[in-house]
């Protein structure tokens, strides 16, 4: 038995040699020949899924690396790299279950877990989770900036309204120049009714950084809200030049217009947002609301009945994901 366990490392030494010199057919090969001579064999098991990995094979690579974790369930590198594999072919529940793993395990990269782990959490929608792991996260690692708008973003969909309020003001202390700090902050205030004060911080974040398309839409959004839609004009399309496919920002800009009576311009954009979005039930909605306006209810009926199709037929558009409990 020595003898054949002494020819097994040898061979993925070997391999692992050949993969450093990026000779990977060759190296895989040397594995999989180890692994005939022992199935269990760890370090060829995580070297071949590992590498499968790295060369954006994650297919190949799970049933080898879930191999791996039978054979030594106390690697930490093993659980995690096998979540990423899990994340990639979109096995969501998997690699949470991977991630947790790791995480009872003492880990080298705690904050990089917990961040993926976070993220994951969201795509299967157990947002209570997430938000779990973010409080833990800037609880231990606070210090990085992606750190808390990840949390903000797990308190938000959590609707842990305090939480995310904590957070956000909390980054933009730390990172008192970085537009998203200031753009995230921002947000709450006005929820707290704080307008001019969150004004004054999406203004800084505009200033930091105009090629940010969210803080001129949401200023937008405030000053619409405010009925000083002439003045949110200039800020939506500001948030459109930034990026041309932001929908919420064509539709802002064409209830601004609406608000203005500038029924043409406002038709205009309508069109062209149905153009770049024809499954979105809002343009035509607002479309009818303006025809009705203008007197022709037979073009009003028309894009009022297309709206709502189009709401029954693509519900998630308009709806905010629910969320749900992880269930082991």
């Amino acid at each position: 038995m020595a003898l054949v366990w002494l020819a097994q490392d040898d061979l993925a030494s070997q391999a692992q040699e050949l993969a450093m010199r990026r000779q990977y057919d060759q190296a895989i090969a040397l594995w999989q020949q180890a692994l005939k001579q022992n199935p269990k064999h760890f370090p060829s098991l995580f070297n071949l899924g590992l590498t499968y990995f790295n060369l954006k094979r994650p297919v190949d690579a799970v049933p080898v690396l879930e191999r791996a974790a039978a054979a030594n369930p106390k690697d930490f590198n093993t659980r995690y790299v096998l979540g990423a594999a899990y994340s990639q072919v979109n096995r969501v529940n998997d690699a949470i279950r991977a991630w947790r793993a790791a995480r009872a395990l003492p880990a080298t990269q705690p904050r990089m877990l917990a961040e993926m782990l976070i993220v994951e959490y969201g795509k299967g929608r157990y947002f209570n989770e997430a938000a779990d792991v973010a409080k833990q996260l800037l609880r231990d690692k606070p210090g990085e900036a992606n750190s808390y708008f990840l949390a903000i973003k797990a308190f938000q969909d959590a609707g842990d309204f305090e939480a995310g309020a904590q957070a956000a003001a909390e980054a933009v202390k730390r990172f008192p120049d970085l537009p998203r700090a200031n753009f995230e902050h921002a947000f709450y205030l006005q929820k707290r009714g704080a307008m001019d004060e969150a004004i004054g911080f999406l203004r800084k974040a505009i200033a930091l950084d105009p090629k940010y398309e969210e803080p001129p839409f949401f200023l937008g959004d405030l000053l619409v809200k405010q009925g000083k839609n002439e003045e949110a004009l200039a800020f939506l399309r500001q948030s459109i030049e930034c990026r041309a496919d932001y929908i919420p920002a064509r539709v802002l800009l064409s209830r601004a217009l609406m608000n203005l009576e500038r029924w043409d311009d406002a038709i205009a954009e309508l069109r062209t947002t149905i153009e770049m979005d024809p499954k979105h039930p809002q343009p035509h909605l607002m479309l009818s609301q303006i025809y009705f306006r203008q007197g022709d209810e037979a073009k009003a009926k028309v894009e009022r009945e297309l709206s709502l199709r189009l709401r029954r037929e693509n519900p998630a558009i308009l709806e905010a994901a629910q969320g749900r409990p992880f269930k082991n």
